[in-house]
């Protein structure tokens, strides 16, 4: 339970997020962090990116007034300073991927080189402790890289991205010992309760809606992945590496579908369409708010399925066995239901006009 301090610190957190998005969502257009609608994206107008920093903005007042947090969440907060810039950086001048990969990699390392706190086991599988050795930090930052990006893919629909976020704290606090690790659970306590200001607004209950953004994605991801990591590497938490993908399933089976989905088109991986599970649940007829709860509903059952799974199992390999053949059940389905809904696309698309082909023709021929 947290102290009545916490919690005013968390409320001064949440307080500073709504203000900052007063002020932010003003300067929109300034700051030239506005996001426009396109083929892909079908929003109606013109919609301020800038809740990525009021987030921010609430978790770093929110910190500062609590003011007794150790090294690591000091330096973890400072390169998620620099990670949100790079996001806000983004969504104004679109970087390259290359670019964002690498600063996203500079943070993590900074993190590892700081603090020593990095993945230096995934537990006992099927009896054998793996110990990654060398492939500690490396492994460290593909997995974080992954998470941040992950939540940067869902962020396709209103709410989702926050709503998976609080469902994954949720998740964390579910599997962990809270008692434990205090000040990491303190840390998502001010992540969810200065996002509530954003989610609210995104979903049009405060004003003039406005969206995440690539920095308030990657705030969010790199903040769970790092809190994840930190927590199942102590032993002081019930929180194993295998419960950590359970936290976070949705995020993780999404990305890997469509990314797999992506290498077997000869596409990039990065390049970005419309093919991830909301976009497919958008497209069999169900509306944005119905599609949020179907997603926010399917996270919460990954969460309570994996927590059933991690109680009963005698293993972590057992575990691990569980969670990949769900993965290969959520790709297996998604893809199929993708590809029926690609092929009736095609059916339906009108056949070309014979007579004005026929016509074309007819203008080709010399005259007499």
């Amino acid at each position: 339970m947290l102290e009545p301090r916490v919690i005013f610190d968390c409320l001064v957190g949440a307080c500073t997020s709504a203000t900052a998005i007063f002020m932010l969502r003003r300067f929109a257009v300034m700051l030239g962090l506005m996001d426009h609608p396109d083929q892909r994206k079908q929003h109606a107008g013109d919609v301020p990116l800038v809740g990525g920093l009021a987030i921010f903005m609430g978790i770093t007042v929110g910190a500062a007034a609590y003011g007794h947090f150790h090294w690591f969440v000091k330096i973890l907060i400072f390169t998620a300073m620099l990670l949100t810039v790079l996001g806000a950086l983004d969504d104004r001048y679109d970087l390259s991927v290359r670019d964002r990969l690498l600063i996203q990699a500079l943070a993590i390392l900074t993190v590892i080189a700081s603090t020593g706190v990095y993945i230096h086991t995934l537990g006992r599988i099927f009896g054998y402790e793996v110990n990654l050795g060398w492939l500690g930090p490396p492994v460290t930052v593909i997995a974080i890289i992954g998470l941040m990006n992950a939540f940067n893919l869902m962020d396709g629909i209103d709410g989702l991205a926050g709503s998976l976020e609080l469902v994954s704290i949720a998740a964390i606090v579910l599997f962990a010992s809270p008692p434990a690790l205090q000040e990491m659970v303190l840390l998502l306590a001010m992540l969810a309760t200065a996002s509530l200001p954003y989610l609210l607004t995104n979903l049009g209950f405060m004003g003039r809606k406005i969206f995440l953004g690539d920095a308030g994605s990657m705030l969010i991801g790199y903040l769970l992945a790092w809190s994840l990591v930190r927590m199942s590497q102590a032993t002081q938490t019930h929180l194993s590496p295998v419960d950590v993908l359970w936290c976070v399933a949705l995020p993780v089976f999404d990305t890997f579908a469509v990314m797999l989905r992506r290498t077997r088109q000869g596409k990039s991986p990065f390049k970005p369409d419309r093919g991830h599970v909301h976009h497919i649940l958008l497209d069999a007829g169900l509306g944005p708010r119905t599609t949020l709860l179907v997603l926010t509903s399917v996270a919460v059952s990954f969460a309570l399925i994996g927590a059933f799974i991690s109680h009963l199992a005698t293993s972590a390999g057992l575990n691990l066995a569980a969670f990949l053949f769900t993965m290969m059940v959520y790709i297996v389905t998604v893809t199929r239901v993708r590809a029926r809904q690609e092929a009736k696309r095609k059916r339906e698309r009108p056949a070309p006009n014979r007579i004005a082909t026929n016509e074309h023709a007819h203008a080709r021929l010399p005259s007499r």
